[in-house]
């Protein structure tokens, strides 16, 4: 990689969640601060509690009040602390208003100072949508969040794990709605933003597959118009646009074809068809332990004015402050950061 190391804002998360556990795993690698500079946005005490839970009380922690204030050196994690809750506000694993509140707080200043250009990318760890919405912000969830601030309309979410990537014309809706939102202008809408992302990632010609919605891709109509309606001309609007759009390509063929290499990016219609099998490939569950030993995959917002990754998995309350919670999705969702920030 290039010597410029982009400074990354990664939010705490939800306080009660393993964000602010897996915050100090992830920074606890020397290998991040080769590639950027991290920051964390949430608040110092809790972080505290964080350090003792993961057991890298070795690390110490500096609390600023701007990006500008960060040392930026292995052995320090920086806070930039929001002041939005203490340790004696939050009950480790218990979905509230107060933390729901802090997690939109720390949201909201990422996004406000990577608009200012104090950050190169932003890094998100898991919210609950349920605190989040008690605490009176009504949004489905980060994504959602990020366009608003952001003033975004065309937007789209992207998952990325090894060779399987993954970007959606629908996500946080019913699945009754969702056959409705596959319509031609949305879906070259989304392989537009999914041709752009690639580029960003130095794929100089991307090849994009884009999924039918019906069984055999609708078999010309038998099972569904929706293929030759919406989805065949909009492949054929992105051809003439000078993309290299593939299909459709009926969906329980098209993630093996992708994982093989044969495709850069594949255009989901909705929400399940894309994270089911990009979470086949990165989560592992381990049947006697009667959890998720490895959860990998980075989530990213596409169309935005800002860089955005995340992780790819929820709040895991049950987790919380157990020192048991792996950081492997937070750490390539930096990684991906850093890639986004310096167009690698």
């Amino acid at each position: 990689m290039s010597e410029f190391r982009p400074v990354l804002g990664i939010t705490m998360g939800d306080p009660a969640s393993i964000g602010p556990e897996i915050s100090v795993k992830a920074l606890g690698a020397p290998g991040v601060y080769e590639i950027c500079r991290p920051i964390i946005i949430g608040d110092a005490g809790i972080m505290s509690m964080a350090l003792k839970s993961a057991g890298r009380e070795d690390l110490r922690l500096l609390a600023v009040e701007s990006a500008a204030e960060a040392g930026f050196a292995y052995g320090t994690i920086d806070v930039l602390d929001v002041g939005a809750v203490s340790a004696k506000d939050i009950t480790p694993g218990e979905i509230s208003a107060a933390t729901g509140d802090a997690s939109y707080r720390y949201v909201e200043k990422a996004v406000e100072l990577a608009m200012a250009g104090a950050l190169d990318a932003t890094v998100t760890n898991a919210i609950s949508k349920e605190a989040i919405n008690l605490a009176g912000h009504r949004f489905a969830g980060h994504t959602e969040i990020y366009a608003k601030l952001t003033g975004t309309a065309k937007y789209s979410m992207m998952l990325a794990h090894g060779h399987i990537r993954v970007v959606h014309v629908s996500t946080h809706v019913s699945l009754r709605q969702a056959c409705d939102l596959v319509r031609r202008g949305r879906v070259l809408e989304v392989i537009k933003l999914a041709d752009s992302a690639c580029k960003a990632l130095g794929i100089s010609r991307p090849v994009i597959a884009v999924a039918g919605l019906n069984p055999h891709s609708g078999e010309a109509g038998m099972f569904g118009t929706e293929e030759v309606d919406e989805i065949i001309p909009a492949i054929a609007d992105a051809c003439a646009a000078g993309i290299d759009a593939q299909g459709p390509v009926p969906p329980d063929t098209v993630f093996p074809k992708a994982r093989g290499g044969l495709y850069d990016i594949v255009v989901a219609m909705y929400h399940d068809q894309g994270h089911i099998p990009l979470k086949l490939e990165g989560f592992v569950y381990d049947k006697a332990a009667q959890a998720m030993t490895s959860v990998e995959g980075v989530n990213i917002t596409l169309g935005l004015p800002i860089i955005r990754t995340s992780v790819d998995h929820g709040t895991a309350m049950d987790k919380a402050y157990q020192g048991t919670a792996g950081s492997q999705s937070l750490t390539h969702a930096i990684e991906y950061a850093a890639r986004f920030a310096k167009g690698l």
